[in-house]
């Protein structure tokens, strides 16, 4: 390292303090949070916890992840890399090959395993990210569920990512509802936060003694940004100066702070991205807009994690706990486009927003009617010095985040900086050493594979101790990059925000070279004049990736897909529900058809109302039911459009057969068609939906039978005066048939129900 690197150490090697007792865990992780977002890290968003935890213990400046979020959650718990623990991706598009198949191997147990077979008691809160979605049902398997692998008690969502205020809640394997609406003041982070208070309290006064390991891991700062309402003006004005003055104001601080030698240089500016000056007004005024949501977003929820150290501190277990806090999965997301959206749904759909669009419903950015994401440009802004960002595993702006350490019982120094170069799958032995757990050789009676992290617990004590991970490979949805003794080798491969980009071949990528013992930041492109050396760094990138059985793109992978097709015909009885789009058959891309089976007419003034089924939410899903009598089907297309057809004629009292079928009309992804209601086999209604779903209705939402669990499709019965939560069904269902394709459910009558009913 150069001399101006070293003069940034004030302190060195430090007496490790006696440690008589093995230390509580507390691992925090954030989600999409990049190097340069928190105040921690030299960024504009205010982060009070981790600035404290930093002042009283280490920063790490130069921690890695995998640049994507199920990849980085497998490799943390596992301490392996993560291709070769089935993570290849995230798991909602998992090839189900080796590789890629989101199945953690059995000879690759989990911390929260190697801990509680020591006596530790372990729990896990918030984001998994680490269950195949065609296990995330009911019935399971949950042999992939966080209480399988280690766990004592789970309290959070299994999914990517989670409504802040109305999310897909499991309990331990129970799926639950929150505890209050977003109208009674329910929000995630807050409510999880909650939990971890109230479980390490059980521990402490019923525990015996014994340690605890508390993982966890917010939904936040991962799309949407959702706030209570009295945080989200909070920085309202703080950027318009835009991205491009943001990431040097940024890099300014982070000198300040240590976190970067005195001669870091900004990276070249991510190709591709749009420069501030170059947007126009309205593109401005909405970019301000969501950049102070994420800022207000970051900051509330250091504040829960504030909370959580507040108690700690005051039932004297922190002096003694070793605090973790991970600050992003990944580099920050430009998953939101060049613009920003006000509904990130319209992403996964291949779908752009317009900066236009969002500035007419300004208003609904922070609260439960908005999905919101920031523009790609914060996204640059939030991962300085580096460039690209979330996805792009080649560069540190997408792999490269903050790292903070405080242990007062094992720590001596005091707002020390770490400059060991380090990778997730080291906290795995990390956490091992400190505890004085061993490795276990066997986790339920499966001969244990070597971890591949090394531990960092060397540095605790010595600033300038030589780094022991030395070489390190990354890939990405085809980004590659490989770090060795100070160098980096890296190929871009896939821009993160562009949509429907045509493919291309790895063979037109362009290989970088960097020389970070003297080009901290991966400024200075050598590739031309080192050509020798970047063919080695290949080399060694290829052994590495072959070894941990990376597939790149176009390539073949052994073995048969362990993903299961979705099915094309399932029937359902009433009550059931929390089904992801795996579990279900697939009504995108084609003709469908759902039927109910209505048994009576229920309560309400002689006939029944509420929702039979629906999947999704307004951002994009679909409501089959009754209101006001009357058969109703509501489709909404990415928030942007809804359509709502009604029955001409009221369905009046039961039993009843009722079906909703769409004809698609081809050609294509995406496309309309038309869409018929029938009432005991006779067509009451129809009408036409111009667009649908192409490919996702949602990495949160689900399917619901009699109910319209979290945010609801419709405001046609989303508000008063049939404003109860989920517009329950009020009678009874029989059943509900859902069918993809053209053979569509035969319906029957209502005669023949009722025979049914009284042979029943």
């Amino acid at each position: 390292m150069t001399s101006a690197h070293q003069s940034r150490h004030q302190s060195r090697h430090q007496p490790r303090p006696a440690v008589e007792a093995p230390p509580n865990v507390l691992l925090v992780l954030l989600d999409d949070m990049g190097f340069g977002a928190s105040s921690a890290f030299g960024g504009p968003c205010p982060m009070p916890a981790a600035d404290q935890l930093a002042a009283e213990g280490l920063r790490y400046s130069r921690f890695h992840t995998t640049a994507l979020c199920s990849p980085t959650r497998a490799a943390l718990m596992t301490g392996r890399n993560h291709h070769a623990v089935g993570m290849g991706t995230v798991v909602e598009i998992s090839s189900g090959t080796p590789g890629y198949d989101a199945t953690r191997p059995p000879s690759a147990g989990t911390l929260a395993q190697a801990l509680r077979g020591s006596g530790y008691a372990t729990a896990a809160f918030g984001k998994w990210h680490q269950t195949p979605t065609w296990e995330q049902t009911p019935a399971g398997p949950f042999d992939r569920w966080p209480t399988r692998e280690g766990f004592d008690r789970f309290y959070g969502f299994l999914g990517g990512e989670a409504s802040q205020f109305e999310p897909t809640l499991v309990e331990g394997t129970t799926f639950v509802d929150p505890p209050r609406t977003a109208a009674e003041g329910y929000h995630l982070s807050e409510d999880l936060v909650d939990r971890a208070i109230d479980w390490i309290d059980d521990v402490r006064s019923h525990g015996g003694g014994k340690p605890w390991f508390t993982y966890l891991a917010f939904g936040a700062t991962h799309a949407p940004f959702q706030l209570p309402e009295e945080w989200r003006g909070r920085h309202r004005g703080e950027f318009a100066h835009g991205w491009d003055r943001q990431r040097e104001l940024t890099l300014e601080r982070q000198k300040e702070l240590g976190v970067v030698p005195p001669d870091a240089e900004l990276a070249p500016w991510t190709p591709g991205v749009p420069h501030w000056d170059e947007l126009d007004e309205t593109q401005r005024l909405v970019a301000e807009r969501l950049m102070e949501t994420y800022a207000a977003f970051a900051e509330h929820t250091d504040a829960q994690v504030q909370r959580l150290v507040d108690a700690l501190r005051a039932a004297g277990d922190l002096e003694n706990t070793v605090v973790l806090y991970v600050l992003g999965d990944n580099g920050a997301s430009a998953e939101g486009g060049l613009e920003g959206t006000l509904n990130e749904t319209m992403r996964f759909n291949g779908v752009e927003d317009t900066a236009g669009r969002i500035a007419e419903q300004l208003d609904l950015v922070g609260g439960p009617d908005a999905y919101v994401h920031y523009p790609a440009g914060w996204a640059v802004a939030m991962d300085t010095p580096y460039q690209w960002t979330k996805q792009v595993a080649s560069h540190y702006g997408g792999t490269r985040n903050g790292l903070i350490v405080h242990w007062p019982a094992g720590i001596a120094d005091r707002g020390g900086v770490r400059d060991q170069w380090h990778h997730v799958v080291d906290v795995f032995p990390t956490i091992l050493e400190v505890t004085g757990v061993p490795h276990p050789e066997t986790v339920e009676g499966v001969a244990q594979d070597p971890v591949d992290g090394v531990s960092f617990a060397y540095s605790f004590n010595d600033a300038d101790a030589p780094e022991r991970h030395t070489t390190q490979y990354f890939e990405m949805l085809g980004n590659r990059g490989i770090y060795h003794e100070g160098w980096t080798a890296v190929a871009k491969h896939r821009s993160p925000w562009l949509l429907g980009a045509p493919a291309t071949s790895l063979d037109d990528d362009t290989w970088e070279l960097y020389d970070t013992t003297t080009d901290w930041t991966q400024a200075r492109d050598l590739a031309a004049r080192h050509p020798e050396r970047l063919a080695e760094l290949q080399e060694l990138f290829h052994a590495e990736a072959r070894r941990h059985g990376v597939v790149l793109p176009g390539g073949t992978a052994d073995g048969v897909s362990r993903r299961p097709a979705p099915p094309r015909r399932l029937t359902l009885r009433a009550g059931a529900g929390r089904l992801r789009e795996d579990a279900v058959p697939p009504f995108k891309n084609g003709s469908w058809s759902v039927t109910a089976r209505i048994a009576d007419a229920g309560p309400r003034a002689g006939k029944a109302e509420g929702v039979l089924v629906a999947q999704g939410s307004s951002f994009a899903g679909w409501s089959f039911y009754v209101r006001d009598g009357f058969l109703t089907f509501a489709y909404a297309w990415l928030g942007a459009e809804e359509t709502i057809v009604r029955s001409q004629a009221p369905v009046g009292e039961g039993p009843h057969v009722v079906q909703a079928r769409f004809a698609y009309d081809g050609g294509g992804a995406g496309r309309g068609g038309e869409l018929t209601l029938l009432l005991d086999g006779r067509e009451v209604g129809s009408g036409r939906i111009e667009r649908t779903i192409s490919t996702f209705f949602s990495m949160d939402q689900t399917l619901d039978v009699g109910i319209d669990r979290g945010t609801p499709v419709t405001d046609d019965y989303g508000t008063a005066p049939h404003g109860r939560r989920g517009f329950p069904w009020t009678g009874r269902i029989v059943d509900v048939t859902l069918v993809a394709g053209d053979d569509h459910e035969p319906l029957g009558g209502a005669e023949e129900l009722k025979a049914a009913l009284v042979a029943h």
